[in-house]
């Protein structure tokens, strides 16, 4: 078995900073808009919980392939593309 790359170990870490940056954004708008210390750390919380969850589903739904993480070993035994439709013939 192999290590993982840094870069696979710390993007969890990725989407936790990107994801309370968010939030810290949230919850200044809202403080400085009603000036409610409880109403800006629920919103907070709220977008932190929601911008976690919606790039966590945004990287599932990319994948390792599309991320530019090839593996290339070189073995690729899947047959060409047929777009046009006439089987290659």
């Amino acid at each position: 078995m192999t290590d993982p790359h840094r870069r696979d170990r710390t993007r969890p870490l990725e989407l936790l900073g990107i994801s309370a940056v968010l939030a810290l954004g949230v919850g200044v708008l809202v403080l400085v808009a009603t000036r409610a210390i409880d109403r800006a750390l629920i919103f907070a919380g709220v977008a932190f919980v929601i911008s976690l969850v919606v790039l966590a589903m945004l990287m599932l739904a990319v994948g390792p392939k599309d991320m530019g993480d090839k593996k290339d070993d070189g073995d690729d035994q899947s047959p060409p593309d047929d777009r046009d439709g006439r089987g290659g013939h």
